[in-house]
Order: C-alpha cells, then structure tokens, then sequence
C-alpha cells in the first residue's frame, strides 16, 4: 500500500492515539448532550401533546431529527470501537493496522442511506444533497460531527422553545383565570353581568379569549414564540405574551369598576340620606322663598318680586328610583344615578337659595332704609337738633312710608334722601347721594 490515499499521508502512532483520545472526548460530549435532549423535559411533553400548527410541522421534523442523531451517534460509535479495537491489537501498531486506522479516522467510513441523508440535508438546509436515485452517501468522522451539532442545535431550539412557552404561559393564564373567576363571582354579586353592564360583557369576552388562549398554547407552542434577532444560540428569544397581556389589563379594568361598584354598596345607604337632606333643605328653602314672596307682596308696593317655582317632582322621583335599585342590589344602576343626583340636589339647593335672597330683596332693602332712617336720627339727636321742625317732619314722612304697609319703597328711598339731605344742610356738610361721595362723617358712619 503506498504512504498516500483519499485519506491523506498514513497517520503515525501519536497521531493516532491523539486522534483517538479527541475522538473518544467527543464522543462523550455529544453521547452527554444526546441523553440529555432525549430526558428533556420539553421532548417529552411534545411526544405526548395533541400537537397543531408550526409546532406540529417542526415537531415532525425535530422527531426526524433526533432519530438521525441517534443513528449517526450509532454510526460514529461503531466506528470508534473498530478504530478502538485495531489499535489495542499491538503496543507498536503496525504499518498495515495504522492505515487501516488513517482510513477510519482520515477517511470516509460512515455509510448513511440515501434516504437518511436526504433528511439530514433537509434538515440542516445545507450539505451535499442526496437524490432520490442515491442509495447512500459516505461521511468522515469529522463531517459527522458537524452534522450532528447542526442537527442538535436545530433540535434543542425547538424544544427549548416550546418548553419555555409551556413554562410561562398555561401558569400565567390559569392564575389569570383563577382571578378572573373571582372578579366573574364578585361581579354577579353586585349585579355585574353580561348584557346588563359593560363590565359583565368584557368579563365574558376575557373568559372566553382566555380560554382558547390556553388551547392554542398547549397545543401549538411555537405560535407563541419570539425568537430573538441575532441570536443563533438554541432557545434564544422569549414568550409572546401579547394576547395574554391584553387580557389581564382588560380584567384590572373591570376590577377598577367592580370596586367602583362596591364603594356604592357600602356607603348607598349614606348618600341616599344626604341626597333626602339636601332636597328637603332645598324644599324647605323654597317654601320659605314661598312664604316671603307672599309677605314681600303685602308689604312692598311697586315692585316685582319673582314668582317661586315648586318641588322638583323629577328629583324626588329619581331618588325614590335610586332607593329601588338600592333594595334589589343593583349597584351597577345605582352608582350612575347617584352620581348624577347628587350633582343635581345641590344644584337645585343653590337654586333655592337664590329664590330666597331674589323674593326677600324688597324686604332687605326697607331694612336697609329704616336703619339709616334711625342712624342719622340718633345723629341728629348727639348734635341736639333732634327737635329741629323740617328735620321732624321729613324724619315722620320717610317713618311713615317705610313703616306703612304696602311700603312704596322708591318713595320710600326718595323721602330718607331727603332726610339725609337735611341733615347734612344744617350740619354744615354737603349734600350727600347715597353710594356716591358721601360726606366724612357718613364715610365714618352716622354713630360717630
């Protein structure tokens, strides 16, 4: 046999045994790394799932897969032995046994049927490609390696992946339905229900979604799944937990309405009695505003005094409507209403209020024109021309109109000016119009 062949120059005997001892610490690696996939525990759910979509098509692939592993592992074992096997014959190998090494090591010893090949080549998309007409194509040691860490990798991605999605989201989506279920429960409670309330419709959409979420996960995986860019380490990317992100901020949203609910139910009963409160007082104003107009309109001559409207019969009747819905716990009802009425009951205890202040004007401002009639009287009196005859009879004019009844307040008003223009003339100050330029002792007060 001459020193050269297709496997190159006859390996010597260090070379052989350094060959061998690289060979057999490979051969533990990818016989450590096989087991281990084939204990994973992603491998074993696929193999036991209902499997559907890209998971389904890339499981039937993987499971190819690991099958050529294995058998090329068989393959590469075999090859070992024999080269194992020739090696421990002598101490000193001979020429004969050491190119029988160089071919197996060196050369192309593994033989893999066409169809084999073929799946490898398809699975690792790239590779010499066998034909349909190959019956076999050979392989080294060291192109058999490569093609089994290709094949490894394409496959422990696969289940890596699915495995993660399992991991993290079936948990998260039953927890979220154990929540959701709580919510459903406390929504049924305060009247919270599909067709009735918002919130009841969104909690049976999430039950639903949830529920064919949970389907499609199981059952296809890798739907669920974002690799990551750049990465070719098997596994790299993470879960696509969009659909179920969505739907848990959907049920914290129906949770905020449920506990918007429930405030209602707990502190009903006491908005419900504030709201009588401020409508009675609104109705007692009114009815004072009632009481006077009739006075203003016996007192007050020449005048117009606003007419005073009644009750509010709508608010009385929503409120007899909120009480209803207090009874029969329907707090989803009852929380809009109350809202609204409340703004309504003070609106209209403002109103009747300046029902009051409009109707008692009149009488505020004899009121007014009295107390100025007496200060400017007591006025007079400190500076001892109290028995002054105009400043009597004007004083006695402007008492009469002011006290008489139905009182003409404009004439009323004319005849204290007048009074006070009196007053002023013998005190030596200047004519004073009431609200413009009044004199010191005005600006002082008539008790000075």
């Amino acid at each position: 046999m001459a020193d050269t062949d297709p496997a190159g120059p006859v390996m010597d005997r260090d070379e052989v045994d350094r060959a061998l001892a690289r060979l057999g610490q490979e051969h533990e690696a990818i016989e450590t790394s096989l087991l281990a996939l084939q204990d994973h525990a992603g491998r074993r759910l696929l193999e036991g799932a209902r499997l559907t979509g890209v998971t389904a098509e890339r499981w039937t692939s993987t499971e190819a897969a690991i099958t050529l592993l294995w058998t090329y592992f068989d393959a590469y074992t075999d090859v070992l032995r024999r080269a194992r096997e020739i090696r421990a014959r002598r101490r000193w190998s001979s020429r004969e046994d050491l190119v029988e090494l160089t071919e197996l090591l060196r050369g192309e010893p593994v033989t893999v049927a066409g169809g084999a090949a073929a799946t490898a080549n398809a699975l690792t998309l790239h590779g010499g490609q066998a034909g349909p007409g190959v019956l076999s194509e050979r392989y080294s040691l060291s192109t058999l390696v490569d093609r089994m860490n290709e094949l490894y990798a394409t496959s422990l991605d696969m289940v890596v992946a699915a495995d993660a999605v399992w991991s993290a989201l079936p948990a998260r989506i039953d927890l979220l339905s154990a929540e959701l279920r709580r919510t459903s429960r406390l929504a049924h409670s305060v009247g919270v229900r599909p067709g009735e309330h918002p919130a009841g419709d969104d909690l049976e959409r999430v039950t639903r979604t949830l529920k064919k979420l949970r389907e499609q996960v199981v059952s296809d995986p890798l739907g669920f799944w974002k690799p990551a860019e750049g990465s070719s380490a098997p596994g790299g990317g993470k879960p696509d937990t969009t659909v179920y992100d969505r739907e848990a901020r959907a049920l914290e949203d129906v949770r905020r309405e449920i506990d918007a609910v429930l405030a209602v139910r707990q502190d009903a009963e006491k908005r419900i009695v504030r709201l009588r409160d401020v409508l009675s007082r609104a109705d007692r104003t009114l009815a004072e505003a009632r009481t006077a107009r009739g006075e203003v309109l016996a007192k007050i001559a020449a005048t117009e005094v606003p007419v005073v409207s009644g009750p509010p019969t709508a608010l009385q009747e929503q409120l007899s409507t909120a009480a209803e819905y207090r009874r029969h716990a329907q707090w989803h009802r009852l929380s809009p209403l109350l809202e609204s009425l409340e703004q309504k009951a003070e609106d209209e205890l403002l109103r009747a209020r300046e029902s009051l202040t409009a109707v008692t004007a009149p009488l505020a401002v004899r009121a007014e024109l009295r107390g100025r009639l007496d200060a400017y009287k007591a006025k007079v009196s400190r500076h001892g021309l109290a028995e002054d005859p105009l400043l009597v009879e004007r004083y006695e004019k402007a008492r009469r109109m002011l006290w008489s009844a139905p009182c003409d307040l404009r004439a009323a008003e004319q005849a204290v000016l007048r009074y006070q223009q009196a007053v002023a003339e013998l005190l030596g100050a200047a004519p004073g119009v009431p609200g413009q330029g009044a004199g010191p002792d005005e600006r002082r007060g008539p008790g000075t």
